[in-house]
Parts: structure tokens; C-alpha cells; sequence
């Protein structure tokens, strides 16, 4: 019997190293997934704050964007007016001349001068150019027929007269010349 006792005290030590080998393991799972759910609570906090501030810095940007968009089409005309400033100040000083003096013929011919000037600075800085296409075959892409008259002597349409000129941007019409259009008499 002896035997049987210090078998049954070793299995109840045993069972007893066991149980608390059991709860050191369970207390030690439990620290480690406590210690991984923190881990994970801070990976997701600091993700979380990564995001606010990335979605902050695309709305700055979003903003800085619409505002320099606003401020080029605001502006884009900025260097066309500082070109047109030098003619409109002589075109100021043509009328205070023409004030100070009757001299039609001088007057005239500042007046066509600034005229020139504005039609240079307009084609040689900006690709604006006038075209006043009297004598030439009528073409509808470029030009608006007034009126029409019948001709004489003529095989298809011809300008006659030009009433206002047209201006080209770059090549393209940007207003069509207004005109009169001879067509040939029909018998």
C-alpha cells in the first residue's frame, strides 16, 4: 500500500505541477495576445493617423490646386494688357493733341501710327493677324457674305468689297472677314 500512496502523491503532485505548468501557460498566452492586441491597437491608431493626415495633405493640395487654376485664368490675359498699355497711353496723348491743336493731318497720322503699333505688338507677340481678302475668291470658312451682287465678266464668286476684316489666332479664324460677294450673272 505504501506504494499505491506514494503513487497516488506523485500523480497529485504531478497533476498539481501540471495544473499550475497549465495556468502559467494560459496566464503567459494570455499576456502575449494581450500584449499583441495593444501591438495591433497602436499599428491600427498610427494607420488611422497616417490616413487623416494624407487625406488632409490631397485636400491641401486639391485647394492649392483649384486656387492656382483660379488665379491663371484670373491673370492669363496679364501680358496682353501690359502689351496694350504703351498704345493706350499714345492713343492719350493723340487726344490730348488733338485738343491742343487743329492739325488734322498730324493728328491722323498718330492715330495710324498707334494703329500699327497695336497691329505689330498683336501679331508679332500674340499670333493675331487681320486679313482683308478684297478681289479673292469668296471662301465661307473665312469669310460672312453680306450681300451678293451679280457681275459681269466673272466665273465664281469674288469679293467685292470688304466691310469689316477678319482676324486669324494662330491660323484659325477667330472672327470672319464681312463682305461683299459678286457672282456671275446668270443668263
Amino acid at each position: 500500500m505504501a506504494d499505491e500512496e506514494i503513487k497516488k502523491e506523485a500523480e497529485a503532485e504531478t497533476s498539481e505541477e501540471s495544473k499550475e505548468t497549465a495556468q502559467e501557460t494560459e496566464v503567459s498566452e494570455v499576456d502575449e495576445l494581450k500584449a499583441k492586441v495593444k501591438e495591433l491597437e497602436e499599428t491600427v491608431s498610427d494607420l488611422k493617423d497616417k490616413a487623416l493626415r494624407e487625406a488632409a495633405e490631397t485636400e491641401n493640395y486639391k485647394k492649392r490646386l483649384r486656387q492656382e487654376k483660379e488665379n491663371a485664368v484670373k491673370y492669363a490675359n496679364e501680358a496682353l494688357i501690359r502689351d496694350l498699355l504703351d498704345p493706350l497711353d499714345n492713343f492719350s496723348r493723340a487726344i490730348e493733341a488733338s485738343e491742343k491743336s487743329k492739325d488734322f493731318d498730324t493728328i491722323r497720322t498718330g492715330v495710324v501710327m498707334v494703329e500699327d503699333q497695336i497691329h505689330t505688338l498683336l501679331k508679332n507677340n500674340w499670333g493675331l493677324e487681320a486679313f482683308s481678302p478684297e478681289g479673292e475668291d469668296f471662301d465661307p470658312s473665312e469669310m460672312e457674305a453680306c450681300m451678293m451682287q451679280e457681275v459681269e465678266g466673272i466665273e465664281k464668286e469674288k469679293v467685292l468689297q470688304v466691310f469689316v476684316k477678319g482676324y486669324k489666332l494662330h491660323g484659325k479664324v477667330i472672327r470672319a472677314a464681312k463682305v461683299v460677294v459678286g457672282k456671275p450673272k446668270s443668263n
